[in-house]
């Protein structure tokens, strides 16, 4: 039994790209640190909130690479010349990367109370309706 891609539907024309979009969220390679939410703030605007309790906001970056949005946080290590009867709040670094669709814009990033909330709009897509002429051959 052969594997179902798009480029099997003959009447789904031009999504190689969305397959190979697929893809590369697969193997994204996102663990389970830091959690995050995703909201629907409007029709057009989403909202990604990562816990990052303990990150200062130099401790983090925000970049887009290649329609990802990428967030990576790495807190430098204070430990030096402390002495640690228990150590379970671990510093470690992390990345999430998110697939941005063509049209989703970054906007602002806000730190509050330990969340990060990065918000994101969606361009109001335009109908187009394009009249094709018939000639003779």
């Amino acid at each position: 039994m052969s594997k179902l891609t798009l480029g099997s539907y003959p009447h789904l024309l031009g999504f190689e790209q969305l397959e190979r979009l697929l893809e590369r969220s697969a193997k994204a390679g996102n663990e389970g640190y830091p959690p995050y939410n995703i909201e629907q703030t409007s029709d057009f605007s989403y909202r990604i909130t990562l816990a990052v309790a303990g990150f200062a906001e130099q401790d983090l970056s925000i970049t887009i690479e290649d329609r990802q949005l990428v967030i990576r946080g790495r807190q430098r290590d204070d430990s030096e010349g402390r002495i640690f009867l228990h150590r379970g709040i671990a510093a470690r670094q992390f990345q999430r990367m998110f697939v941005l669709a063509d049209g989703v814009e970054v906007g602002e990033a806000i730190m509050e109370n330990g969340l990060l909330h990065v918000d994101l709009t969606r361009a109001v897509p335009e109908t187009v309706v394009q009249t094709i002429n018939i000639t003779k051959g």
